[in-house]
């Protein structure tokens, strides 16, 4: 059987790292979710960037928006809003047949707006009513202030994909604002089983970062090379099921509200010393997405192999694994700042580029 279709079998959903409307036109993410059970789409700047800088068929629609007076971020949302608009039609029979827990796509809030929480909530909400999808989610990162706007967004009913986690402390800070959310949500009187959210946590930067720390060290450290984002990985997952499958969530639960699931992203491996599956089969788990870039996604079909439950396995060597770091004097929280700090800027001039082509 292909590996994509038994990472299904076993509770988890694959999810594309990309769109374009080269995917969508010539029938490739149709393929993609009809042979290969892709169920949702992630996007950021980067992604909407290349697709069109790249893509042949935003030239026409390009030109015509230029001719318009309007501002370089309306001309991109013009571009892209549509092919958001397409994913989540060409998604939504599995959106429908699921009861709503998959068939997502992502649509990310400016990265401008980082440190502004206002500026954050009115961004999604304007974005949200412009796709008028009931299978979007908006995205937004998770800084202080975004933690604050995902508050307000899923008080105000609108299903949200945190972005730009790598730590633990990320982990828990933005499962207590979508609890917070729901319980505004409920106390207005809105229904919160309408409610999805996915929390990205970034892996494959995480070893980037912490693998040069170790080098540095040297020693017995080189021995701990490779193996921090997965451990990141398989204590959240531990987190998150004792937050939602225990009593704190058993109220919310009953009205019919859903977990937020733990989102793999970041899932290349960038190291090519280590496996093309590295941040895919050790994490195979029930109630998780993983988000492939296309070259992971290729991979996985081509040679994964797939086990029921690899996530819950090895969570005592991933503590040893953050003890080891602790004593090495390795602070994983002070390196996740470090890391969103800088995704943030990447996603920022990713965005700036963005709008130097819709200018």
């Amino acid at each position: 059987m292909n590996p994509l279709l038994q990472v299904r079998q076993h509770g988890q959903q694959i999810w594309l790292d990309n769109l374009s409307r080269t995917l969508l036109n010539d029938g490739q993410l149709a393929r993609f979710v009809a042979d290969d059970g892709v169920a949702g789409i992630t996007t950021n700047p980067a992604i909407f960037h290349k697709a069109i800088a790249d893509g042949r068929y935003y030239e026409n629609d390009l030109a015509a928006l230029k001719q318009q007076p309007i501002s370089a971020e309306a001309r991109y949302e013009a571009l892209v809003i549509p092919d958001v608009q397409r994913a989540c039609d060409l998604l939504s029979p599995l959106y429908r047949d699921s009861a709503g827990a998959a068939g997502y796509v992502s649509l990310e809030v400016s990265p401008e707006l980082a440190h502004d929480a206002a500026g954050t909530l009115a961004a999604g909400l304007r974005l949200k009513a412009a796709a008028d999808r009931p299978n979007l989610l908006i995205k937004v990162p998770a800084t202080p202030a975004g933690i604050d706007a995902i508050e307000q967004l899923i008080g105000a009913g609108v299903s949200v994909n945190v972005t730009l986690m790598f730590s633990l402390a990320h982990v828990d800070a933005v499962a207590q604002a979508y609890l917070r959310g729901l319980e505004r949500l409920r106390d207005a009187g809105g229904d919160v089983a309408r409610i999805m959210s996915v929390a990205s946590l970034f892996l494959s930067r995480v070893d980037t970062l912490i693998d040069k720390q170790l080098d540095e060290l040297g020693g017995a450290a080189l021995a701990l090379r490779g193996k921090t984002a997965v451990s990141t990985a398989k204590l959240a997952y531990l987190r998150y099921r004792e937050r939602f499958h225990g009593p704190d969530f058993a109220a919310l639960r009953a009205l019919g509200a859903r977990p937020q699931l733990m989102l793999w992203a970041s899932t290349g491996t960038k190291n090519p010393a280590y496996s093309d599956l590295l941040y895919v089969e050790p994490l195979i788990g029930a109630e998780t997405v993983n988000t492939l870039p296309d070259a992971t996604l290729d991979a996985l079909r081509d040679h994964g192999k797939v086990a029921a439950d690899t996530l819950r396995q090895g969570i005592e060597e991933a503590a040893a694994q953050y003890a080891a770091l602790e004593h090495h004097g390795i602070d994983l929280n002070q390196a996740g700042e470090r890391l969103q700090h800088e995704g943030l800027r990447q996603f920022e001039q990713s965005f700036s580029a963005l709008l130097e082509l819709t200018a």
